[in-house]
């Protein structure tokens, strides 16, 4: 079994990014699993294009993206991501595309495939803050998570694939005014590898209360 895990560089005048970091300081088995760790551009082009090459050097059983999602206060696993683009700010290319579909072919939306409450509650049984989100927004982020499931919809049906997003790290949130929440690095590297943990040993957990009001 191999896992890719990927994560982004920094985009939006930030230095640093805690998805990517974080991603590197994962182990490089997790339970004799082979972890495969890969940095990704935040651009709506050529990550798309790193995804698919990846996948088709390694040939993983599961993908795993991780993102920043700047202002969070916990580790939010994504449930779903939206055929759509509605570009806040520039990418790291300079393209800022509004109201454009992913994928003219696609679906409106792709759930992930992968345990995602089992993910969650195991987070949150080893004392890190950890939910289910329900928008990964429409920036590069969503935007990777629905070409990862796109692309197991209509090319890969036996891989797994979803999406993390992490809070700011404490160095980052420190510049900002007012000053978001912030995680610190370690904790977020743990964060990862127990939701691998539980993507492995396909942990479930139907009896997890989750969802939004609003």
């Amino acid at each position: 079994m191999k896992i890719l895990v990927t994560g982004f560089d920094p985009f939006d005048k930030d230095i640093i990014n805690p998805a990517y970091e974080a991603v590197k300081k994962l182990p490089n088995t997790i339970k004799n699993v082979e972890i495969i760790k890969l940095e990704i551009p935040t651009s709506f082009e050529r990550s798309t294009k790193a995804l698919e090459k990846a996948i088709e050097e390694h040939n993983p059983d599961v993908i795993l993206s991780i993102g920043q999602a700047g202002g969070r206060n916990e580790i939010t696993v994504e449930k779903v991501a939206i055929n759509l683009i509605e570009a806040r700010i520039k990418d790291n290319d300079g393209n800022q595309p509004l109201d454009t579909l992913i994928r003219e072919d696609g679906q409106t939306a792709y759930f992930s495939n992968l345990p995602i409450k089992g993910m969650v509650s195991h987070m949150k049984e080893n004392n890190i803050p950890a939910t289910i989100s329900y928008t990964a927004g429409t920036f590069v982020c969503n935007c990777v998570m629905y070409n990862i499931l796109y692309l197991i919809d209509k090319k890969y049906p036996n891989i797994k694939g979803g999406f993390i997003h992490v809070p700011f790290l404490p160095e980052q949130a420190v510049l900002k005014n007012p000053m978001p929440s912030s995680m610190s690095l370690d904790m977020i590297a743990k964060a990862i590898e127990l939701s691998i943990e539980a993507i492995i040993l396909n942990k479930q957990d139907k009896s997890l209360i989750s969802g939004e009001t609003h």
